[in-house]
Formats: C-alpha cells, structure tokens, sequence
C-alpha cells in the first residue's frame, strides 16, 4: 500500500473529488472512513477525479483517502473456477459470511482464499540457473476435477532460475520460486499474481480462428455461426429471451472455460443463474458445470459505476485462462448496462453527451472491448482463444440506439432477437433476416470436413426458402392465401417445416435442448427432402392440398424432441417419408423416376 494520503474536497454521487498530491491516473484508492474502493479516473493539478465502486452515502467532504500504489486489479491463480464474484472480484460467499443478506460498505476480502492448500506439481524438466521468459512452465495444480492449472512465469517477469519449489502442498501466498531478472533484481514468485484489468495481457501474435463454437443450438450453428475467438452480439428487446439464450451457450458451448457476467441485469434473473447453475451438469465430462465456470454477479441495485468494472474483470479473467492454453467463452449480459454506467459517470463529469446521452467515447470503449477477443499464440507458444458474446438490450428493441449500432459495426456475428418471435412462443427468437455471421467461409472448411460437405449449400437454401416464405406471407396478409399458387403454398408449408421442425428449440426438452452437428445436419436434410419431394409431386400435378395434409409432417415438426443425438441416424424415419410420397404417387400413377426426368 502506497503512503500517500489525502481528503476529500467534494461529492457528487459516485464521483468524488480529492486532494491527493503524488496519485497516477488509474491509480486504485480507499476513500472514507469505510475505505470504499475506488479508481482515478482524472488528474488536474494536486486534485484527483475518483469513480467509487460502492455507495457514497453518508460521505463527507474532509474524510480521508488512501492510495494503494496500484490499478484496478484482479488476483489471478488457482481457485477462480466454480466462485461467484461481484464486479470488483469480491468473492459472494466470504461477503455473505462477513456481512450478511447485504453486503457491507468498504468490506475489504481478499478474492483469492489465503487458507486454501494447494497440491504444486513442480517442472521436474526445469534446472536451475536456466533461462526462463514469461509463459515457462513453473508447475501444474489441478485447480478442479475438470480444470488442470498450470503455474506460468507471469508477464514482465524474466531472467535465472534460481530456486524452484519442490512437490507439495502450497498456499496461493507461499514462494514457488525465485527468478533473478535481467536488471539484477530478485523476483520471487507464488501460484498467483495480480494484473490491472484495463490493460490488455500479451501473447506472441493474433491468429485466424477455424474451429467454430459449437453450441448445441442449431439456429447458431447452422444459420449463425460463432467461430472460437470471434466476437458475437445477442441484441433483443425485454422478453425476447437473451438471458435464456446466453444460459443455454454457457452450458453448451464447447469451450473449456466459461465465464458469465451479470453486468446491471436484474437480481431475480441473476439468482436464477446462481441457483441453477451449481445444479448443473457439464455435457462434456459429466461432472458439475461450475467445474469449469466462474460468475460474475453485478445486479441493477448494486453501484452503477461497479458495472463499469466488471466487464473488464471477466475479460481479464478470460485472458488469464487463455493464456494457460483454454479456450475460454466470456458472455457478458449486457453491455447497454455497462454503456448506462459510462453515461451516468460522463454526466457527473460534465462531458458533452452525443447520441442519446452517452459519451463521445462509447464506440472506441466497445471496440476496445471487442478486441480483447481472438486466437492467439500465447507466450508459453499454446494455441488459445477467448471468445466474447455481449448482451445488447436496445430500448423498445430499437436496433438503431447507439450501443446497438455500434457493436453491429464491431462484431462478426450477430444474433438479432425479435419481439413478434418471442410473442409466438418461437424460441430462440433469432430473426434469421436480420441476423449475420462473416464467419460462414470459415465455419464451412470445418462442417465439411466433420460433418457434411453439403453443409453451405443446405443452409443457402433454407435462408432463401424462410426468406421467399416471408416476402409471400406479406402478399397473404394483404390478399388472402387465394392468391397465392400451389407452388408458394408449398414454399410456406416448407418455410414452416425449417422453423419448426430446425429452427425451433426447446431448452427446457431434456433430448432437445443440446442438438449435436451431426443430428443438426440430419434435420435439415429431412426437412429439405420432404420440401424437394412436394415439389416433384406439384409439378407431376398432385393438389397442394393434399400434400398439406400428410401426418408425415406433423411428425416431422416432432422429430427433434423424438429423436436423440445417438438416435438420429435412425432410418425408419427416412423410410416413413418415402412411403408417403410414394402412396400419393401410387394413386396418381406417377414413377418417381418419371417424375424426377
């Protein structure tokens, strides 16, 4: 802790105004006689501007302030995984114990439990007097049942080994080892350390991502797809279901950490998240999902300016892990609160607002954001990527407000929720009209390789399909259906077999809610064959009424809750198709291959 010290000169809300001679910019503070937590965020003269990160209540002009000699930062080691933190990375559970149902002002616990032993298993291949450079491998913990954590020579930290731990058990403050760096000075090191959250952590060089996130749900992948290391936007209305949409990727997706971040939303929705998530189990390995998750939790009612912290927080964090070799999915519900935080603290401060009231800064904040994403070589040369999925609630899902139209410009997919959608019960409520992925060229090297090289060709069809469906359902709502051909009555019966029988999914449906690459492909397939078989009956002359009427299907539109992941490649369906068809070809006298020339 630094020893400069001072008082404070006035209060307006969050923003405090001190006199404290010596501080730097970003410098964190303790204000008060409580020793709220704080952070400079302007500098004029001896006077420092401060943004608080709890309540000022009860604060008055005169009270003293501590500067504590560093930047907003987070401890980063072992015992991260399967904690619930708040936005400046308190740990919930050690604030329950201290202070209750409410949390305390200026409580001050250590995010990192000090008690906790650790079982250290040293780098036997290491010899001392060797040269070691940031992201040498110093040791392994094994941080969960799921989660191997190895213990790296941190950033700016090099030069000779000169001592190093032997295996054992260790607490996160024990030295592990001693490095002498190249200016001469001894470093000492111990299974964690401390980075500022606004700084960037580094890596050797920026990769292409190649391997899509898999997240179970088929509009994502197949339609949308997000690529490990992209950066993607969930934008919708109240009601529209993102919370529920970001749930199901928190789940799902096959990363190897996940982080959640609860960034301003609702505290009822956010206890839901906390009570349910525990209960879950990980897809992937069987055991419990927090094994591999961490949450942080930052609720409306909490301090507006926390908000501001806690993205940077979980990227931080998210940038940790990628640098141990994970590749890390970090979702963040919801960036317009976070952009409320940046209003109000611009406000207080008297800066001149443009769009809407938010700062002139607000794109180059979120662009800055969004760029802490990617695949990169990491200094202990591993392939890692964090993938970063943000929340945008536009006001009356207006998706030109600014916070939406900005981060439209900045990501690369972008999963538009719809209102009417959600009205009708279609969930997830992604409108494939207004929704787009840059990722598609990409994502299509790994689905032919993997699962089907038609992957491309299938979903441009079923855009083009759900895209004429929809223009032929405005000509129905001003004319009637009678005005339509029999053609384009099939073209909306076939619309209707992509959204329900594909698009369509249920995350409360114990076989449905994870759909696998392959028992996606294999839907929409079916759906696409039953279309191409209509049409080939059509053109035969067969009345599109009779083929409407089929119960093939109605159990078409039930196949995906009917069949598993392991069951898909069952035949009989395929089968049952084919007999319809031809039953109807039979009473017309029409060979298929007659048909078909």
């Amino acid at each position: 802790m630094s020893d400069v010290t001072g008082e404070i000169i006035a209060i307006n809300g969050p923003i405090v105004t001190v006199q404290l001679p010596g501080i730097r910019n970003s410098e964190q503070v303790r204000v008060g006689q409580l020793g709220l937590m704080g952070e400079v965020i302007r500098l004029e003269g001896e006077q420092a501007t401060v943004q608080v990160y709890e309540s000022t209540e009860s604060l008055r002009p005169g009270e003293t302030v501590q500067a504590l000699g560093h930047s907003l930062s987070v401890e980063l080691g072992p015992g991260l995984i399967g904690k619930i933190f708040d936005g400046v990375q308190r740990p919930l559970a050690s604030i329950f114990a201290k202070s209750g149902d409410y949390i305390s002002r200026g409580l001050n616990v250590e995010p990192l439990s000090r008690d906790t032993v650790w079982d250290f298993s040293s780098n036997h291949r290491l010899r001392l007097g060797t040269q070691v450079t940031p992201g040498t491998l110093l040791g392994k913990v094994q941080e969960t049942a799921s989660i191997s954590h190895p213990i790296l020579v941190p950033p700016h930290c090099q030069g000779e080994l000169v001592e190093l731990a032997h295996a054992g058990e260790y607490t996160i403050e024990q030295e592990i080892a001693q490095i002498k760096q190249d200016n001469g000075e001894m470093k000492s090191l111990s299974l964690f350390h401390r980075w500022p959250v606004r700084t960037p952590r580094p890596y050797q060089n920026r990769d292409h991502a190649v391997l899509p996130l898999i997240t179970g749900q088929r509009i994502l992948d197949t339609f949308f797809p997000l690529l490990k290391g992209g950066k993607g936007a969930v934008p919708g209305p109240f009601g529209a279901g993102k919370t529920m949409l970001q749930q199901q990727i928190a789940r799902w997706a096959n990363a190897d950490i996940v982080i959640y971040v609860g960034c301003g939303e609702r505290g009822n929705e956010l206890v839901d998240i906390l009570e349910s998530f525990p209960e879950l189990t990980d897809p992937h390995t069987g055991r419990s999902l927090m094994e591999r998750t961490l949450l942080i939790a930052n609720t409306s009612n909490m301090p507006v300016v926390a908000r501001e912290a806690s993205i940077y927080v979980g990227v931080t964090i998210a940038e940790y892990y990628r640098d141990l070799g994970y590749d890390v999915v970090m979702v963040a519900d919801s960036t317009s609160r976070w952009a409320e935080a940046l209003r109000e603290v611009g406000g207080r401060l008297g800066q001149m607002p443009v769009e809407e009231g938010y700062p002139a800064y607000l794109s180059s904040r979120l662009a800055a954001f969004y760029e802490r994403a990617g695949r990169v070589t990491t200094l202990g040369n591993q392939k890692a990527s964090v993938t970063l999925i943000g929340a945008v609630s536009p006001p009356g899902g207006d998706f030109s407000e600014p916070v939406t139209s900005h981060t439209k410009e900045i990501v690369q997919t972008f999963w538009a929720l719809s209102k009417e959608l959600a009205d009708a019960r279609h969930y997830p409520s992604i409108d494939w009209n207004d929704s787009f992925s840059d990722y598609v060229s990409t994502a299509q090297q790994w689905w032919a390789e993997n699962i089907d090289s038609h992957w491309q060709e299938y979903r441009n069809e079923a855009l083009k399909l759900l895209a004429h469906a929809d223009e032929l359902a405005r000509i129905v709502n001003l004319v009637g259906p009678e005005a339509l051909s029999p053609a384009q009555r099939w073209v909306l019966e076939g619309a209707a077999l992509i959204r329900e029988g594909v698009l369509q999914q249920s995350a409360v449906d114990e076989i449905d809610s994870f759909c696998s690459p392959k028992k996606q492909m294999r839907l929409l397939s079916l759906m696409l064959n039953i279309y191409h078989e209509g049409v080939s009956l059509l053109e035969a002359g067969v009345p599109v009424q009779q083929l409407s009427e089929l119960s093939i299907l109605a159990r078409a539109r039930r196949i995906k809750s009917e069949l598993s992941n392991a069951e898909i490649d069952n035949p009989d369906f395929d089968q049952d198709i084919q007999a319809a068809f031809d039953k109807i070809r039979a009473e017309y006298g029409y060979e298929k291959e007659a048909v078909a020339a």
